[in-house]
């Protein structure tokens, strides 16, 4: 077989530039490996890339996309591997975050053999696509979420905010969390003591908070500025290219100057990152919420299911 079927693109847009069609399966080169793809979950990055929005997104390519096929966070089976490589054979369980090269939503994909961990047995491959980018972010987002500890979590009810939420908890943090109306429950259920739908309450007019985790950033500098506690942390994931722009330049000099700690977080790929969320979830501390599953052909509508924010938890595409 040297054919394999991927959900394409060649221009920015909604849903409707999307397209499947048989393209040549990938030859990994030197250092990377070929993998069949059994699951690959949807990040909100997957709906920005597809729309070239924020003009983040547009990185690499600022006309037309730098990858045609979507998708980072990838679980399948080794096919077959490069030259170089000496960590994996054909036939071995895998998962990772492949956001450098993308191409997860196809049959086959290629991918850094150093971006790749052994599945964990206790994982189907589903599961296991829901961590790696959203694990991360959530183990990073959530430093500094001791006993007691005040923690705002806007985005809540998402993937890195359902990871992030339990991080929280599990620590002893005393966590508020927002979202949308729907999601108001289901993040009562992940533990979260105080839930706020953001188009009704601000919660940055309560606090004040010791931790944000903001994956979404739809307040000013300023709000988020006056809710953070002396000495507190504040992390932004997501957001408009102006808003970001302002938090790590007016936002990290207002920090400084007040005894606050502003600005995005850098979030550390690769296994060493995520795989302790994966040892929480297969230990049971940390639960994985898989909302809905789609096939290949539905891609189109699985990023306009996360794109306008409806997902609680994970929303996953079952490839092979």
């Amino acid at each position: 077989m040297t054919a394999m079927r991927a959900m394409v693109y060649e221009r920015y847009g909604s849903a409707e530039v999307l397209r499947i069609e048989a393209v040549p399966i990938p030859v990994p080169s030197a250092h990377q490996v070929l993998v069949r793809v059994a699951a690959t979950s949807v990040n909100l990055s997957d709906w920005e890339c597809l729309r070239g929005s924020p003009l983040y997104a547009r990185i690499g390519g600022l006309r037309s996309p730098a990858h045609q096929t979507l998708g980072s966070d990838i679980a399948g089976v080794v096919e077959s591997v490069g030259e170089g490589v000496t960590g994996w054979q054909p036939g071995d369980e895998v998962y990772g975050d492949n956001l450098g090269l993308m191409g997860g939503f196809a049959e086959f994909a290629v991918a850094p053999a150093s971006a790749l961990a052994f599945k964990p047995a206790e994982f189907t491959f589903a599961q296991a696509s829901t961590i790696p980018q959203a694990g991360a972010i959530a183990l990073q987002g959530t430093v500094g979420a001791v006993r007691d500890a005040r923690v705002l979590i806007n985005g809540g009810g998402g993937g890195s905010g359902s990871f992030a939420i339990q991080l929280a908890k599990r620590l002893g943090a005393h966590v508020t969390a927002v979202d949308n109306s729907a999601k108001l429950d289901y993040m009562l259920s992940l533990g979260a003591d105080e839930v706020f739908d953001y188009r009704r309450d601000d919660a940055t007019r309560r606090g004040p908070y010791d931790v944000i985790l903001d994956l979404v950033a739809r307040r000013s500098v300023f709000a988020y500025r006056r809710a953070l506690a002396r000495g507190g942390s504040y992390r932004c994931v997501g957001g408009s290219a102006r808003a970001l722009v302002r938090f790590v330049t007016v936002g990290a000099l207002a920090g400084r100057l007040t005894g606050r700690s502003i600005g995005m977080l850098a979030v550390k790929p690769g296994p060493a990152h995520f795989g302790p969320m994966a040892e929480l979830c297969a230990s049971g501390e940390v639960t994985i919420y898989i909302d809905r599953t789609f096939g290949l052909d539905q891609v189109p509508e699985a990023l306009t299911y996360v794109g306008a924010g409806r997902a609680l938890g994970k929303v996953v595409i079952e490839v092979n």
